[in-house]
């Protein structure tokens, strides 16, 4: 019916045919006519025409659509389960070790030495936002190339055109990546957090912010850091776990050292009985002992434990509290030196003894220098200048 309908009409209104010397895009389509229907019958053969061939394609179409429905809502759904069980994997690493279950994969992220609930919230946080949205680029991109290829576009110049700008994105921005890779490292491994007190080697502070690709910290004197994940070769945090500290106690070298480590022994027991010191100190205070010897004194060291970052305010309120200990027993940290009154006591004595206590004076025989008479003291005259005579 097709084919009639379309000789038909041919023969109603013939044309002449203008040859072409190159092939148009209209001569790959034999069977359509783009003329504009000027009749009835026109009108009913190009509607014949259009019907026909939506006939022909509606089925490939309506394969094609739901195929990609099917694939968009299968993206959705899988993304949101992968999400759902994100968020459950967090929230179990994000409970407390008493009420923590125990599981392979739980053991794996979690980390047991992080004694504050509210790191180990963060840290649960980044790794969750890092987590969810590798699982959603991922799912969100395989749907788009499926999409694309359902639609029927060749996806092999597409992918062969991304790898090659794969590649060159990895050569030009390697050290982007390095810092990229290395602070999801640095987050998953909870090297450190907002807060601590870290050496990156490079730089020394308080961690304001960390990044996936750049750390913040905050110097001593004020200044802000900005170090690059991938360049920090080694990190000290001294505020993870627990903080040590270390306090040197001089005293003077004659004084009894068991009576001075009673003293220091109790003075820190009092300090940790007291407020707010009673949740800093977390283990006895222990007395290493002699740790250097001088002249005129010794120095004692005293070690505690004491919870993350709070180590320097421990040591100040203990080398206070045993400076208030040590004046009120009298223990001296150096023996006294003699004063100047003493010293110039000293110097008279010393004069006035000496003479008594000096040994005698051997007597010496003259020297033949001293006699004017002698040969030797004439000889040592000068040789008179000779006058000159008078002139005649």
């Amino acid at each position: 019916m097709f084919s009639s309908g379309a000789t038909g009409l041919s023969d109603a209104s013939p044309t002449p045919s203008v040859p072409t010397p190159t092939p148009s895009p209209t001569a790959q389509l034999p069977n359509l006519d783009l003329r504009i229907p000027t009749s009835a019958q026109e009108v009913s053969d190009t509607t014949k025409q259009a019907a026909s061939w939506f006939d022909t394609h509606w089925q490939s179409w309506l394969a094609s659509g739901l195929r990609i429905v099917f694939i968009v809502v299968l993206a959705m759904v899988l993304r949101a389960v992968v999400r759902k069980l994100i968020t459950q994997l967090i929230g179990r690493m994000a409970r407390s070790p008493e009420h923590q279950e125990e599981s392979r994969l739980g053991g794996l992220l979690a980390n047991t030495g992080v004694v504050n609930p509210e790191r180990r919230q963060q840290r649960s946080e980044a790794i969750g936002s890092v987590l969810r949205s590798v699982a959603s680029f991922t799912i969100l991109g395989t749907a788009a190339l499926m999409v694309l290829s359902a639609l029927g576009v060749n996806l092999a110049p597409l992918l062969a055109s991304a790898g090659v700008a794969g590649v060159a994105i990895g050569f030009g921005a390697r050290n982007l990546v390095t810092d990229f890779l290395s602070g999801v490292f640095m987050i998953m491994e909870d090297q450190y957090g907002v807060g601590d007190e870290i050496d990156t080697g490079v730089a020394t502070g308080t961690v304001l912010e960390v990044g996936l690709r750049v750390t913040k910290l905050r110097g001593a004197n004020g200044e802000i850091w900005y170090i690059r994940n991938g360049e920090v070769k080694r990190i000290a945090n001294m505020s993870q776990g627990w903080s040590t500290a270390s306090v040197d106690v001089q005293v003077a070298y004659k004084e009894d050292l068991l009576r001075v480590e009673d003293l220091i022994q109790q003075t820190a027991e009092e300090l940790a009985k007291e407020t707010p010191y009673d949740e800093l100190v977390w283990a006895p205070v222990s007395i290493l002992g002699v740790e250097s010897v001088a002249a005129d004194s010794l120095m004692l060291r005293v070690e505690a434990r004491t919870a993350p970052g709070k180590a320097a305010v421990v040591s100040r309120a203990l080398r206070q509290r045993l400076k208030t200990a040590f004046d009120g027993a009298g223990i001296k940290v150096k023996e006294e030196a003699p004063t100047a009154a003493a010293a110039a006591a000293a110097a008279v004595a010393a004069a006035v003894i000496a003479p008594a206590q000096a040994p005698a004076v051997e007597q010496v025989a003259p020297s033949a220098f001293a006699d004017p008479n002698s040969a030797r003291f004439k000889a040592a005259e000068p040789i008179p200048v000779p006058k000159p005579e008078p002139a005649p």
